[in-house]
């Protein structure tokens, strides 16, 4: 198989995975262990689960659940499942139990790989008659044929109303999504990625572990983010490119430790998506580290990037989460027609990398797509040049006096504030406008910040209709499983005024 920029990835995710064993190399590093993994062990205790599950009778296209950390177990599992034509089910370990419980049942799993980590986890939410199976049981068995449009994974929306829904994506979006990533950010074999993200989030699997499969560099792996020891990881591993969110860059920002000169010289760039980066924290964390950091944007329907900015030195828009690569990306209005460059309209998306389907949920498919098109929900402009700025979401609005106000701008004016680590602004239900402006905030240790002071940021910036009314201080903001700040939550969990 070959990678061509042109055009997306042909074949099967066990395609790919045999043609990198059969080229030999690294992988996956483990800086925490000082593990490694080539590509052809790694096939290898793929091939050994596939053969385990086929030997137990699972169908072709049938789920597989995995619940495990970022881990060498949980590649294997992950790949197992796609190499043997299953449904990898990816369960986020952060959704809590009864949202693990529903994923297990919707999904109509009757197999699951189980971490160590991850017994507890499993116990409480697996329902009766679910097993659990070793990566490598020494079965013999033929596997099932796989085709590039066969089921490949299945992964549950952190929907913050409602039931999540069950993403499906084939073969060829999943690879088509890795192939979004290295095309925008021109990867090459030379190139190593930082994988922090949890890969049971959209992030994680496709930017960074698929963007490998593709591109034939390799990966350093973390169990999980740790701000002490992000640089250390990332210059004993030699990466040469990380994929975070914009909370994390907040956190490494405001944080104590620096890259040494080793590390600075092989990164190439940073990669920020899952929400909005403000643009004074992309500009603070370019001065201090002296590593660009490049906007993105995607979604788990669309196996994650549709929008990046172009690597240096092309033009970077500050602000904006750029272009789009290996996908079409249109601004249109409510009933399907494309706005002219400059209005606001929402977000939608056509191409290789978008989703099959909602599991078991029709209509909530049909309303997702129009005329071919996904919606991403997303509002935003689009320049001459074709670079997106988001403006906000359309179930995010803040809807004062019958006058929208998109959250981001309040965040924006918040961040100004170098003590603000984060931020979200969110609508509270009034009875004189229908809803009104209030924020939450997350600021860095010792700060002696009063909520007066960031009003007052606020009204300056923005004018006092547009200000929040009052400021909550919070020690976390709660956010999903990619680090993504919930916003619609805030609403519930903050008292009112």
């Amino acid at each position: 198989m070959k990678l061509h920029q042109e055009t997306p990835p042909e074949g099967t995710i066990r395609d790919w995975l045999d043609m990198r064993a059969g080229a030999g190399g690294v992988a996956v590093v483990f800086p925490e262990t000082d593990d490694t993994l080539t590509w052809a062990v790694l096939r290898d205790g793929a091939m050994e689960f596939a053969r385990t599950l086929t030997a137990r009778g699972v169908a072709k296209g049938e789920s597989v659940a995995i619940i495990a950390p970022n881990s060498r177990e949980a590649l294997c599992a992950f790949y197992g499942a796609t190499y043997g034509g299953f449904r990898a089910v990816m369960i986020n370990l952060a959704a809590g139990r009864d949202a693990i419980a529903y994923a297990l049942e919707h999904s109509e799993a009757r197999f699951a790989y189980v971490h160590p980590d991850c017994t507890d986890l499993f116990a409480a939410a697996a329902g009766e008659g679910m097993t659990s199976l070793p990566l490598g049981g020494g079965e013999e068995a033929d596997l099932h044929d796989v085709v590039p449009g066969d089921h490949a994974l299945l992964m549950y929306t952190s929907g913050t109303t409602g039931r999540p829904k069950g993403v499906v994506h084939s073969h060829a979006s999943l690879l088509a999504g890795g192939w979004t990533t290295a095309v925008a950010h021109c990867l090459t074999p030379d190139d190593r990625g930082f994988c922090v993200l949890p890969i049971y989030h959209i992030n994680g699997l496709c930017v960074t572990v698929m963007a490998s499969l593709v591109s034939g560099g390799s990966l350093a792996m973390t169990g999980r983010f740790s701000a002490s020891q992000f640089w250390a990881q990332a210059g004993v591993a030699e990466v040469t490119w990380f994929s975070v969110v914009p909370t994390i860059i907040s956190h490494l920002l405001h944080g104590k430790t620096e890259p040494d000169e080793g590390c600075r010289g092989r990164l190439r760039f940073g990669r920020s998506a899952s929400s909005a980066l403000a643009v004074e924290t992309q500009q603070a964390f370019e001065t201090r580290f002296g590593v660009p950091i490049i906007e993105t944007m995607g979604l788990t329907e669309t196996a994650a990037q549709i929008l990046s900015n172009p690597l240096p030195p092309a033009p970077r828009k500050i602000g904006s989460p750029g272009v789009a690569f290996g996908c079409e990306v249109q601004i249109q209005d409510g009933e399907g027609r494309e706005v002219p460059r400059g209005d606001e309209g929402e977000i939608v998306v056509r191409g290789p990398n978008v989703m099959l389907e909602y599991l078991k949920n029709p209509e909530a498919t049909e309303a997702t797509f129009r005329a071919g098109w996904l919606r991403t929900g997303d509002l935003a402009r689009m320049d001459d040049e074709g670079y997106v700025f988001v403006t906000g979401r359309l179930k995010e609005l803040i809807i004062k006096g019958g006058e929208n106000i998109a959250p981001r701008e309040v965040d924006e004016a918040l961040y100004t504030h170098p003590d603000v680590v984060e931020a979200a602004a969110f609508a509270r239900a009034c009875t004189k406008y229908g809803e009104t402006v209030e924020a939450a905030v997350r600021v860095c240790e010792g700060s002696r910040l009063e909520p007066a002071q960031l009003i007052e940021i606020c009204r300056d910036r923005l004018g006092p209709f547009k200000s929040p009314d009052m400021i909550h201080f919070m020690e976390e903001l709660p956010k999903g499983p990619s680090g993504k700040i919930q916003r619609l939550k805030l609403a519930d969990i903050l008292p009112s005024a």
